[in-house]
């Protein structure tokens, strides 16, 4: 049976998050053949409609309000109710970020329906979609099958593979006006205190650091080997409580969850609430002087020694391969 999947386009610092493709491809996999619409919420935004389109979007419905500049959890929750109320889908589908997360149970509430958070994978069997998720900070997982009512989940960034772009697409882009009312917060400016960069929750690659780092200027080493790898900087709790670096940086249970193709844990310890946020990276290279820290019962690669001449030889070593190619 064809099901009609909404699929929420997440716009952030004027690009597209990769999680936002990633949701079109999971909707792709389970319409049967169904209808994919891409939703778009913001101040002027319809150009990025295209985008979804070659994505793998077959129409693209687009609420336009100077109220939606910034989010907020009341607009963006009345602009996609609207839709969600127009379109009458089988499935809602978004990236499990902070606006996902936030957002996601407030629709759900408005429309009476369940929802499947953070999901890594899904398949079809049979007639039923089957969501796998992580519980238990990672240690396990579960798998749920919604038997009644809409396909509602949030998908965890980096788990699903987008589908190839195609600019040749073409499909339908509709602007849909809707009353913004009520407003309990309204967002003036937004005022970053972190160093621009790659994304860390979409990132391919990321150098992390902890405790052993042992000083905020220390983290250069760090920022030197990511510029090199095109990657993100990342720390453990313990590295942020220390004051080494800001807690938008923190990785853990408490902090960011990650899933990159490559996880480069250096003087981190290997504490559960770290592992939490990171246990998932497809490869793990942890460096420590410790032998017996618990990081290297969880990584692939290891190598015991010095962070501070460990680092910099790989730095040095990983210009000499991808800078001079």
């Amino acid at each position: 049976m064809e099901k009609k999947m909404l699929v929420f386009g997440e716009i952030k610092d004027g690009a597209f998050r990769n999680v936002s493709f990633e949701t079109i491809a999971a909707a792709k996999e389970i319409s049967n053949g169904g209808e994919i619409v891409g939703v778009l919420l913001g101040e002027d935004v319809k150009s990025f409609g295209k985008i979804m389109i070659a994505y793998g979007a077959d129409r693209v419905v687009v609420v336009e309000d100077e109220k939606l500049a910034h989010y907020t959890p009341e607009g963006y929750a009345q602009a996609f109710h609207h839709v969600i109320e127009q379109e009458e889908p089988d499935g809602i589908f978004l990236g499990h970020t902070s606006i996902g997360r936030d957002i996601s149970p407030k629709l759900a509430s408005r429309i009476q329906s369940g929802l499947v958070s953070d999901v890594t994978s899904i398949e079809v069997v049979g007639e039923e979609v089957v969501f796998s998720r992580p519980i238990y900070s990672g240690k396990a997982f579960e798998k749920v099958v919604v038997k009644d009512g809409i396909l509602f989940a949030t998908f965890r960034p980096n788990n699903i593979n987008a589908l190839e772009k195609d600019d040749s697409r073409n499909g339908e882009i509709e602007s849909v006006d809707v009353e913004i009312l009520d407003l309990q917060t309204i967002v003036k400016e937004v005022v970053k205190n972190t160093s621009t960069g790659v994304d860390l929750s979409e990132a391919a690659v990321i150098v992390a650091g902890g405790r052993g780092m042992k000083g905020k200027e220390n983290f250069t080493i760090l920022e030197e080997l990511a510029g090199v790898l095109g990657a993100a900087v990342g720390a453990s709790r313990g590295a942020c409580d220390a004051e080494y670096c800001d807690y938008a940086l923190q990785i853990g249970q408490t902090g960011k969850v990650v899933t990159p193709d490559l996880y480069i844990a250096v003087g981190i310890s290997g504490a559960i609430q770290h592992v939490a946020g990171m246990s998932n990276s497809k490869v793990i290279v942890a460096i420590n002087k410790d032998p017996e820290a618990e990081i290297f019962q969880l990584a692939d690669y290891g190598i015991v020694g010095d962070l501070f001449d460990v680092v910099p030889k790989l730095t040095e070593e990983f210009k000499k391969v991808l800078v001079q190619k």
